[in-house]
């Protein structure tokens, strides 16, 4: 049996670009010889649609799509995930659902039986979960299909607070019974840093475990916050890996399963964490812009290295010609700032142009003079600056089009070091899921080649010069303890006094927890962030506003 692993990038809703990507796919499978091509969780609408799933017209849309797709599948069959209505009286409307097409119409349902209902997950709001467990019976050979979670029952578990298995159940277990000859997995599985390598050991493990195939198709592209990797595979009875789709992008694969255990085994392809956040950053941007029918972004230039990596990545995904930045320097902007936010916009080939804000800031100075009579200069006229910049960044927005991006930061939004309607004002927030730490890292990765954001950039004291000396130790801890601090915090979930007995100092510690907890307004009202960790701010970490810690 051939078969083709079909890794595409779906437009949620977009009910003619999904069907055409398919079928023609299936059309260039059935070309290629090919029996079966599969298609990953939800295809046909998109991953994750949400409540677009309360819909009725919505999934009248999806079914009216499967049937389209179905036929198609003459000479060929094809696995296509969407939502299936449940036809009993009792439980929820839909069932997450895996379509098997051959001869012109749907052959038979699989639905999904583990609901993730964790992090960014939510399934259970929608879905009933599956009862019933029947092989895919094809060409001779019987099929184990499930989807995503459901060969995720065992999985390892980070969290501070959590158990070893979430799961009382195994799909697998109860279809390894009916002796399968291989077994497929479609999956919408987000991206994070640490996803790729555990997803990779869970299909390797599985296949060891049941001695049998496994074929796992990912998603690629990304939907808002959620960015997807593809890093599709087959992995043989043993548990190696005989074929790897490409990470990031759209891709195909071929397989023989007859030919199968002659395969030679490929090493499983090892990237760094740092390049895999750089590309899926460029990817989450691309398609950002992309799906929402936007072409060209801003920001503020600043000389910093948080707008410095922010800008090299827009450029990278949008084209140099796309990106049209603002320098707003103040009186407490250094010369140094501007000559190096100029030099990376020569060195990028973006456009620019220099608005210094002095006189708009003195001008705001004069007018609240009398009522600020006798009080000190404070964080409000700092704020005021960032205010003044997002005002005129939003304006050259409206008046070409292009989209803010935020360029704040992972630390600087925990402990709540920003200025809501200022510095965190966008479309997007590109930074938003990385640690300050990372940003260093992720500008040495920009610059492996050549230099490309300048090194002073990067050497000099992080300042978000906004009076004057003004370091952000002024503030906060250094980067390196408050980083290792708050993803002990948010990432691992654990409490003060665990992150103590690790060897942190108490006060430190206090007062890094302090500000994350009571920032939670305002990160409450920040851009969609692009999610590159386990654990982003926004739909995957839900903390009340007013909630006393």
């Amino acid at each position: 049996m051939k078969i083709v692993l079909a890794q595409l990038n779906y437009h949620i809703g977009n009910f003619e670009l999904n069907a055409d990507k398919m079928i023609k796919s299936i059309e260039q499978a059935k070309e290629d010889g090919a029996d079966l091509v599969v298609f990953s969780e939800l295809a046909v609408c998109g991953y994750p649609p949400y409540d677009f799933l309360e819909r009725k017209e919505f999934i009248q849309n999806c079914t009216d799509t499967i049937e389209q797709i179905a036929k198609m599948c003459n000479g060929i069959a094809a696995i296509v995930g969407g939502p299936e209505i449940n036809p009993e009286p009792q439980g929820k409307n839909l069932f997450n659902a895996a379509y098997f097409l051959e001869d012109g119409q749907v052959k038979q349902v699989v639905r999904k039986t583990l609901l993730p209902n964790y992090d960014v997950f939510d399934e259970y709001r929608y879905f009933q979960p599956n009862i019933v467990f029947d092989l895919i019976k094809f060409n001779g050979k019987k099929i184990a299909l499930t989807i995503c979670e459901d060969i995720w029952d065992d999985q390892p578990v980070a969290n501070a607070f959590a158990r070893d298995k979430l799961y009382t159940l195994s799909p697998m277990d109860k279809l390894i019974q009916q002796k399968p000859d291989f077994a497929i997995n479609i999956a919408a599985s987000p991206f994070s840093y640490t996803q790729v390598d555990i997803r990779r050991d869970i299909v390797r493990n599985k296949a060891r475990q049941y001695k049998i195939p496994f074929i796992y198709v990912n998603q690629v592209g990304a939907n808002t916050e959620l960015i997807f990797d593809g890093n599709s595979m087959v992995v043989n009875g043993r548990g190696d890996i005989t074929h790897q789709a490409k990470a990031f992008e759209e891709d195909t694969v071929h397989i023989d399963m007859d030919a199968l255990s002659d395969k030679p085994a490929i090493s499983p392809k090892v990237t760094k964490p740092i390049q895999l956040i750089y590309d899926a950053l460029v990817a989450g941007v691309r398609d950002y812009f992309a799906k929402m029918g936007f072409k060209s972004a801003t920001l503020g230039l600043s000389g910093g290295i948080d707008s410095a990596v922010t800008v090299a990545i827009a450029a990278e995904a949008l084209g140099k010609e796309n990106v049209h930045v603002l320098l707003l320097p103040s009186q407490y902007s250094s010369d140094h700032s501007i000559k190096d936010a100029v030099d990376l916009a020569n060195n990028l080939g973006i456009q620019y142009d220099i608005v210094p804000i002095k006189e708009i800031f003195n001008s705001y100075n004069f007018l609240m003079s009398p009522i600020f009579a006798g009080k000190e200069a404070d964080v409000t006229e700092e704020n005021i600056q960032a205010r003044i910049r997002g005002t005129l960044l939003m304006a050259l927005s409206n008046k070409f089009g292009h989209i803010l991006l935020n360029t704040s930061n992972k630390s600087e939004a925990a402990v709540g070091y920003g200025t809501l309607y200022g510095d965190m004002n966008g479309g997007l927030s590109v930074l938003g899921d990385v640690y300050k730490t990372d940003v260093f890292k992720l500008a040495r990765y920009i610059n492996r080649d050549v230099e490309i954001i300048p090194e002073n950039t990067i050497v000099k004291p992080p300042s978000a010069e906004l009076r004057p000396d003004q370091k952000d130790s002024d503030s906060l801890p250094d980067y390196d303890v408050l980083d290792a601090i708050l993803f002990r915090y948010i990432e691992k979930n654990q409490s003060p006094a665990e992150i103590v007995n690790d060897g942190f100092e108490e006060a430190t510690v206090k007062k890094a927890i302090r500000l994350v907890n009571m920032n939670e307004y305002k990160r409450f009202q920040t851009p969609p962030t692009l999610r590159i960790s386990s654990k982003a701010f926004g739909i995957g970490r839900r903390i009340p506003l007013v909630a006393k810690h």
